[in-house]
């Protein structure tokens, strides 16, 4: 007969190990995954990616459907340049697949295929020639789920102008989720609490805690994903998080929005439209404090090119400097636009500048027609960028939340995205 103490020794080993792969997991909530699109050249403006016509969704397509990713952009050079893209495989974290070769994702070429969609603008002030990549294509089909990044570059000089990111989905798992505002950190009060659940019963699960890699957004926002917490219970078949701290969200405030359709007048949030003699400029009404929660529907975020006859949007829509006012004390942190248009990049040009003489925030950009939504966000000490106080933090606030999943088989060479939901907190 063995030793009672076999048995102990046993039983602690396992918990031992139960405990660390519970740790491995939850650390990966704390790391930093680089989706976001990315333009590299000045001269490439309004960059898009979209699954089909779906612009306030995620660009996630699914595997062997008939769906399309579109990827659209303005060269403001007005030059006919012979643009080429390459198209990688990306892991879970976005880094590039280095265990599989082109031909195990795609059918066809992978790099080296020209852009041939292409449009130069019609009476616009600002001269541009509008491009147009549709994925997958006759030259390019994609053959695994999992994260896309693709680089568009300039044959002739040598030059990466772009990167753009897009998902393709194999569904195998289900996700629930539902939202409360009765919280881990207070009750009705600043805060959203994701709670979710993965079902997973036709696929075989030797070790869900290596396997599955779990990420929610709020927004589609990027910069600010939780990343693989700990599941609070694991049966055979499913994952649930419940009361999990790590899935609260600020509430945030409704988006501002503006809609410049017409450069003769002005349109929703549009004080005034003038021109310069050298280029149209429109001035926003100033956004001021709000103290209160005031319901605004809005897109999340999301924005859509286009102009007063929604007719030829893509290369007859004119290029306007937008100009905004943040009325708010000065900040000792720096304070930055944010939209989906704005790729979740808090660069310079972002970045809202103090004006002394009339006490509040400015910044104009060269922006096209269209309708957008935006925020203000403030980037706190410790790197995380947070509602600016002065435009509120409501529970009340609709918010649209993203979960992806991802999974690797034993012995698999790459991560596979295997699940997908999307959750609108709508009053």
């Amino acid at each position: 007969m063995e030793h009672p103490r076999a048995f102990l020794s046993r039983d602690f080993e396992f918990n031992i190990s139960l405990f660390f792969f519970f740790l491995c997991f939850s650390l990966g909530s704390q790391r930093a995954i680089a989706q976001r699109n990315e333009l590299l050249s000045n001269e490439i403006a309004t960059l898009q990616v979209t699954a089909g016509d779906r612009w306030r969704d995620l660009p996630i397509i699914r595997l062997n459907n008939g769906e399309v990713v579109n990827i659209s952009f303005d060269d403001l050079t007005h030059e006919h340049r012979r643009l080429c893209y390459r198209i990688e495989h990306c892991e879970k974290d976005w880094s590039s697949s280095s265990q599989i070769f082109g031909s195990d994702y795609c059918e066809g070429f992978t790099e080296g295929s020209t852009i041939d969609n292409y449009q130069q603008s019609i009476n616009t002030n600002q001269l541009y020639t509008h491009y147009l990549l549709t994925i997958p294509n006759d030259r390019c089909r994609l053959k695994l789920s999992g994260n896309y990044r693709v680089t568009v570059y300039d044959e002739d000089n040598n030059e990466d102008l772009l990167r753009a990111c897009f998902m393709v989905l194999d569904p195998k798992v289900a996700i629930k989720m539902s939202l409360t505002t009765n919280t881990d950190i207070d009750i009705n009060n600043s805060h959203q609490q994701l709670v979710a659940e993965i079902d997973y019963p036709s696929i075989v699960v030797s070790n869900p805690l290596q396997q599955f890699y779990v990420i929610a957004l709020q927004n589609q926002r990027w910069d600010k994903i939780v990343v693989a917490p700990a599941p609070q219970y694991i049966q055979s078949t499913s994952m649930r998080w419940s009361h999990c701290r790590d899935l609260i969200f600020d509430g945030g405030n409704e988006y501002h929005k503006f809609e410049l359709l017409d450069i003769d007048r002005p349109s929703m949030g549009v004080e005034r439209v003038d021109w310069d003699g050298k280029a149209y400029h429109a001035w926003l009404w100033p956004d001021e404090p709000r103290p209160n929660y005031v319901f605004d529907k809005d897109a999340d975020g999301a924005y859509y090119i286009r102009n007063s006859d929604n007719y030829e949007n893509d290369y007859s829509t004119e290029y306007v400097s937008v100009h905004f006012s943040l009325k708010a004390p000065r900040s000792p942190y720096p304070i930055y636009l944010n939209g989906n248009w704005t790729q979740d990049r808090f660069s310079q040009k972002y970045e809202m500048l103090w004006n002394d003489s009339i006490q509040c925030y400015e910044r104009n950009l060269w922006l096209k027609q269209g309708y957008y939504n935006y925020q203000y966000l403030q980037k706190e000490r410790d790197g995380s960028f947070r509602p600016v106080p002065s435009q509120g933090n409501y529970f009340q606030t609709e918010n649209s939340y993203q979960m992806l999943v991802y999974f690797r088989p034993v012995g698999g060479r790459t991560d596979e995205l295997v699940g997908y939901s999307c959750l609108a907190n709508d009053n």
